[in-house]
């Protein structure tokens, strides 16, 4: 959980199916440590604990982990094809890595992740066909899967838009004014960073 629209979201799908929640969220190096605040402020009000893993990326050259990368700004509502400069190599990987640890420890049955593949397809990590891949890896590589245990990855949102997601997210009951989507930290949104436009967008799009 990021602390971000998406992730809160997911938390709030999972909570209305009936899921027992656990949360995670990350320190991995990244510019601002605001998103962690928000997370913290979503798991007090879900009442769902928050599991904070620290971690560095020392060879990343992500824009998101190094501050002599300038972050990609927009100053309309489009984003430009290809992967962009803040993708952070393997991340969804090591994220779902740590969850699977954490599951097969405490015997959950699904992995809850807020990841969009329609709005922002430039992530390799965020489509359906890896996180069935990484469902199938889990399954192999876990003491629940090799001893016959359910283990899902589910992806809520990975076919929805982000106008989609602000609707279902206010439908859920979902704190949406405690998230944070700014890449570039500070007291407030910058508003020209990608997360920010795509949030902008959502939101506008939603009627809100």
């Amino acid at each position: 959980m990021s602390g971000g629209l998406d992730s809160t979201v997911s938390l709030w799908w999972a909570l209305q199916k009936g899921f027992s929640c656990q949360a995670l969220t990350f320190q991995y190096g990244q510019r601002h440590s605001r998103e962690l605040s928000s997370a913290r402020a979503v798991a007090r009000q879900s009442q769902v604990p928050l599991h904070v893993v620290r971690f560095a990326l020392p060879w990343s050259g992500s824009s998101l982990t190094s501050r002599k990368k300038p972050l990609p700004t927009r100053s309309s509502h489009k984003i430009g094809p290809g992967i962009p400069s803040t993708y952070v190599p393997g991340r969804n990987t090591i994220f779902l890595s740590f969850a699977l640890s954490l599951a097969d420890q405490i015997g959950a049955e699904a992995l809850v992740i807020g990841a969009n593949a329609v709005d922002y397809s430039g992530y390799p990590d965020c489509r359906r066909p890896y996180l069935r891949a990484f469902e199938k890896a889990a399954r192999l590589g876990s003491k629940t899967g090799d001893e016959g245990g359910k283990l899902a990855v589910l992806a809520p949102l990975v076919h929805l838009t982000k106008a989609q997601i602000v609707r279902l997210g206010r439908k859920l009951g979902a704190p949406l004014e405690k998230t944070w989507s700014c890449y570039a930290g500070g007291k407030k949104p910058c508003g020209v960073c990608d997360s920010c436009v795509l949030r902008d967008k959502g939101f506008l799009e939603a009627g809100r």
